[in-house]
């Protein structure tokens, strides 16, 4: 393989950037202000400026806009406060540590982005939520309950606008599953990803088979 077609795969990450506990795969980017905990970046796929993020999984190749944010922060509703003092109180006092339980809570419902997912300008992921491969948000959105894949939602409550693609096609795309392809092969499909529709991307990267094991 020509190594010299290939750019430092090692993840960018700007200087105001905040991040903790993250994982970021090969090509990975992360905007300027962005604030991620417990995230895992997946392969080529980026966070614009402004962008926030707690307990959550991002596929390959997702673009997600600026001023987004995944797993927007719960509050404890049935409490006699919803503010921070009850939960981490250690803020305030000492000797009131981080209410361990609720933080426990927030960890067991994590947001999870399929591959090839763009997410909006604005739009909100609510917790517990799932994305399926291909699927769109629309800015400003509100995700309130699981998108399947290659839907296109938008509003809030975001809702079903269109699918990105006819059923037997997203089938076929998420079979292929070409964001799982070695970087060669990917460098090789970018001009057919450029110039053919999906059926004629689709029929010609079928018939080539699966890529060999690495």
């Amino acid at each position: 393989m020509d190594d010299a077609r290939f750019t430092d795969p090692a993840p960018r990450i700007h200087p105001s950037a905040e991040l903790k506990g993250c994982r970021l795969g090969r090509y990975a980017a992360v905007g300027p202000r962005c604030l991620l905990r417990d995230v895992e970046l997946g392969a080529f796929s980026y966070v614009e400026r402004g962008g926030e993020a707690i307990y959550a999984t991002i596929g390959r190749f997702c673009s997600i806009a600026a001023n987004t944010r995944l797993n927007a922060l719960e509050h404890p509703l049935e409490r006699v406060t919803t503010h921070k003092l009850s939960y981490r109180p250690n803020e305030y006092f000492r000797y009131l540590g981080v209410d361990g339980d609720f933080r426990d809570r927030r960890r067991g419902k994590p947001v999870r982005l399929g591959h090839d997912v763009w997410v909006g300008h604005g739009a909100v992921v609510m917790p517990g939520v799932t994305i399926g491969h291909g699927a769109v948000i629309g800015a400003n959105a509100v995700v309130t309950r699981d998108v399947a894949p290659y839907a296109i939602v938008a509003g809030a409550p975001a809702r079903l606008l269109r699918p990105r693609f006819a059923g037997p096609v997203a089938e076929r795309l998420m079979a292929l599953a070409w964001w799982d392809w070695p970087d060669d092969w990917l460098f090789e499909a970018v001009p057919d990803m450029q110039r053919l529709a999906p059926e004629a991307f689709l029929d010609k990267w079928e018939a080539r088979g699966a890529p060999p094991a690495a």
